[in-house]
């Protein structure tokens, strides 16, 4: 049986589970954050003159990280989530969570990197590992009164 634009209607059912949904969504969301943390990073690092020095170039660094982490958390609260619970308290959740997912993505890739490297694909498996750490853990921490 097919529905919609032809996908079987197992996938479209998979396609169309909340969950699912919200996967998708903070994915859209986490690609606009790094967006957001370049866009600030360029400016910033046009802006200060002496950005080449390690102490600047951390500055800018942290200050376009928080401008794109806050931008995922506000799309996440009012579009991935539609979460109505208090602001602050799942600001500093969801910050929590970020830093669990990147120790998280640090322990795997240093698992993974006697035997891959540290190209790419250790980056991409840590990354991997990461999003799905944060994503479960503010799904079911962070938002779990949500009604999305």
């Amino acid at each position: 049986m097919q529905i919609g634009i032809g996908l079987p209607s197992s996938i479209a059912s998979f396609a169309g589970r909340r969950g699912v949904r919200q996967f998708v969504k903070f994915g859209i969301v986490g690609a606009s954050g790094f967006i957001v943390n370049l866009i600030v990073f360029t400016v910033l690092q046009r802006l200060d003159p002496l950005h080449n020095q390690t102490l600047h170039y951390n500055v800018l660094y942290s200050i376009s990280f928080l401008a794109g982490g806050v931008s995922n958390y506000w799309l996440n609260r009012i579009w991935t989530f539609r979460s109505t619970g208090h602001a602050v308290r799942e600001g500093a959740q969801f910050l929590t969570v970020s830093v669990i997912a990147l120790i998280v993505g640090l322990i795997i890739s240093a698992l993974v990197a006697p035997w891959l490297g540290h190209g790419h694909r250790t980056w991409f498996l840590g990354t991997v590992a990461g999003i799905f750490v944060n994503f479960f853990v503010n799904k079911y921490w962070t938002f779990n009164g949500a009604t999305a």
